[in-house]
């Protein structure tokens, strides 16, 4: 019978843990491919609307589709900026007003929205107060509700009290199906925060208050900015609200009212050409906001998640 030696011990040993990362390569290469295959499909739309910003208007439509443009331009962009729509009576914005209306309301529900869901999520994690739990449950089946079913009774009760076709009624509609969403989630991270750290904080002499924002709000503010991403693509995204409730009555800077959504959708006009080059360029510069925002966020949410509630 042969011995190894310590030598022998730790060569063996090292073997066997190569061995274990190279089988747990071979094994995570079908599904990195898979990764790979599902993430292609999920970001060529997005590529080819950008590259189709670019092209020449004679380049979009050639067959079999360019999938790099023979021919870069910045024409499109231009155009975009300067096409006002083509209603037959009532004016149409230029895309950079509708964008200022769209940051307007999407801004102002998440700051909104974050102030109310901010105090509401405290009070439910924190107290105990009659109808605690039926506020709960009402919270949860509030989220059950498809968003598009309340549109009719949202826009019944605006028009009820005159706000409709009005950029405060269509910010109420959008808050509307955002706090339920953002006090339940904020309620789970403010729970999250041991009691502990607030009660040592209320022994050191900071009042309620003074606890809640030097010792809960830093703790929770990575889940502040994750409940914040979803008010904010609500708004900033949604086609359907903004067309029915805005409608074409009120005025900004002395033209009609709408968001960038809406606009890009009056560029499909049956009675016109489409201007595809105009249409993806315009819907680059829309999306461009919420991709740079993901982008410079990501890996600060990530990590704030993921350090816990007990740091000090």
């Amino acid at each position: 019978m042969t011995t190894l030696g310590p030598m022998g011990v730790e060569g063996v040993a090292a073997a066997a843990r190569v061995t274990s990362v190279r089988r747990r390569r071979h094994g995570s290469t079908p599904a990195s491919v898979a990764l790979l295959v599902i993430s292609g499909i999920w970001l060529f739309p997005i590529y080819y609307m950008l590259i189709d910003a670019f092209k020449p208007n004679n380049d979009l439509l050639h067959y079999p589709p360019q999938l790099w443009p023979a021919q870069w331009t910045l024409a499109n962009f231009q155009e975009a900026f300067k096409v006002n729509g083509a209603g037959p009576t009532v004016p149409q914005p230029s895309f950079l007003t509708s964008l200022f209306v769209s940051a307007v309301v999407a801004l102002v529900v998440v700051a909104f929205s974050m102030a109310v869901s901010l105090f509401a999520s405290l009070a439910v994690a924190r107290f105990n107060f009659r109808g605690r739990g039926t506020m709960l449950v009402a919270l949860l089946v509030a989220q059950m509700v498809p968003f598009a079913s309340l549109l009719i009774p949202i826009f019944i009760e605006l028009n009820k009290v005159g706000l409709i076709f009005t950029v405060p009624a269509l910010i109420i509609a959008y808050v509307a199906p955002v706090l339920p969403f953002t006090i339940w989630t904020l309620r789970g991270f403010v729970a999250s925060v041991p009691v502990d750290i607030e009660e040592a904080a209320l022994t050191d002499g900071c009042s309620r208050l003074s606890a809640f924002w030097r010792v809960i709000f830093p703790l929770i503010a990575p889940g502040l900015v994750a409940t914040s991403i979803f008010a904010f693509i609500l708004a900033w995204n949604d086609y359907v609200y903004a067309y029915i409730i805005l409608g074409n009555s009120g005025t900004v800077f002395g033209q009609t009212e709408e968001t960038a959504s809406v606009w890009l959708f009056g560029l499909i006009n049956p009675s016109r050409v489409t201007p595809w080059g105009e249409l993806f360029a315009a819907s680059l510069i829309f999306t461009l906001p919420v991709m740079i925002f993901f982008l410079i966020i990501q890996r600060r949410l990530a990590a704030g998640l993921t350090a816990g509630a007990v740091k000090t």
